[in-house]
């Protein structure tokens, strides 16, 4: 099969780089930039994929805030594009969503499925459901990927790092560590996530998809994990979301769970 990966660089596209089965071909910003309709037009055009990965996006939420028409540009127009130029040439395309497209139902315990209905709390969440929305619309052959709090050796460019880079880069400067102990994800390796992508991908399946780690916690206790792991002694704490203020709000709970993974024929991340 012929892949077009668009984000080949980042986090998840890192890895995807290393388990794709087939002809790979990797775009990514600045060269590649998805808001251009002519320049997405050209490169499908160009290099004519069976599949069109759509791993390009701005994933800085507190930045989504400050910037809505450039996420939404990214997020969402830039979806389109990428939809609806495959579907000009008959290739399917994998979109990249995120947990943060739930997070508005009030006093929820259960983890996300898949025929949960979105709420997004922040731009980011909203501009992301978005994208799902025109790419299931604009091609025939659409998937799309929801996952939650990735972490690989790629890092998470327009965060800065992911949290496990940042949680390992506080404790090395030695000072006290304060981690939000109420908003609970699944935090979920790229590495897994590149895997049951690539798996559902091979299988052409379409619709919505969870892939993220089947277990759950809060971003604390996803902290503590860390530093267990890598045998650190640190001043860690637990505080509530309202001690650490940011811009977007973040929802109370955002982990996911899927019903159709293992019906497709595919195993679900650890």
């Amino acid at each position: 099969m012929r892949i077009l990966l668009l984000g080949a660089n980042g986090q998840l596209g890192t890895d995807l780089r290393r388990v794709l089965a087939g002809d790979v071909v990797g775009l990514d910003w600045p060269e590649f930039d998805i808001r251009r309709t002519a320049q997405v037009q050209a490169a499908l055009h160009e290099h004519r994929p069976e599949y069109v990965i759509n791993c390009a996006a701005q994933t800085n939420v507190d930045l989504c805030e400050d910037e809505p028409d450039d996420a939404f540009a990214i997020n969402a127009v830039g979806a389109l594009h990428v939809a609806r130029c495959a579907e000009e040439i008959g290739a399917a395309v994998a979109y990249i969503s995120t947990d943060y497209v739930f997070g508005a139902a009030v006093a929820r315990t259960a983890p996300y499925r898949e025929d949960d209905t979105p709420g997004p709390l922040n731009v980011y969440g909203a501009t992301k459901l978005a994208g799902e929305h025109l790419t299931l619309a604009y091609n025939t052959c659409a998937l799309v990927v929801r996952t939650c709090g990735l972490y690989g050796h790629a890092g998470a460019r327009g965060k800065g790092g992911n949290f496990v880079e940042t949680m390992l880069r506080l404790a090395a400067a030695g000072k006290p560590i304060r981690v939000v102990d109420d908003q609970r994800l699944s935090p979920t390796s790229t590495a897994e996530c590149a895997a049951t992508l690539s798996a559902l991908v091979q299988r052409s399946v379409r619709g919505v998809y969870h892939v993220a780690a089947r277990d759950s916690c809060t971003w604390f206790e996803f902290a503590r994990a860390i530093f267990e792991l890598e045998n650190l002694p640190v001043d860690l704490r637990p505080i509530a979301s309202a001690e650490y203020p940011v811009r977007a709000r973040r929802p109370a709970l955002s982990a996911l769970a899927s019903q159709r993974l293992a019906p497709a024929g595919v195993s679900a991340c650890r």
